[in-house]
């Protein structure tokens, strides 16, 4: 991937999306191609509120959190091509499709998100996205979605 965009750290991931503990699901963006692609990285703590409750004999990071995770890098590429939307606007999931859960993820494993813009036309965008542990997919899906 050709790279135009560093790493952000935190602060700037707090700067350019409004989700917070316990929703925010991305703690670095590696590296990131305006308008094109991005990819983050979480890591899985078993201190992840979540692991209370799923499963706590045998904890397991719940699918729709790990798509949250890739929709919210889909989000901060979003808002870094276009910054004036940064606090005027919010982008909402227009929609899913593709889902594919191809292993669990569990405490300890390092996610990393990896977004590719298909299609962006005024508001609505539409990505595909994979993460992966340990270069092994974990989950893919397409994702459509809009700044309101």
């Amino acid at each position: 991937m050709a790279s135009d965009i560093s790493t952000l750290d935190i602060k700037e991931i707090v700067r350019l999306l409004p989700h917070r503990y316990p929703f925010l699901l991305v703690d670095r963006i590696l590296e990131g191609e305006k308008g094109k692609s991005m990819i983050g990285l979480k890591n899985v703590s078993i201190n992840e509120p979540f692991f209370q409750g799923h499963f706590p004999s045998d904890p397991i990071m719940p699918g729709v959190l790990i798509l949250e995770g890739m929709a919210q890098v889909g989000g901060i590429l979003a808002f870094y091509t276009l910054q004036d939307m940064i606090g005027e606007k919010l982008i909402y999931f227009a929609g899913i499709d593709k889902v594919r859960f191809r292993r669990p993820v569990v405490p300890g494993d390092q996610l990393i998100f990896e977004m590719l813009v298909l299609k962006h036309k005024g508001k609505i965008w539409k990505m595909a996205g994979i993460a992966k542990v340990d270069n092994t997919i974990a989950a893919e899906a397409e994702f459509m979605a809009a700044f309101v």
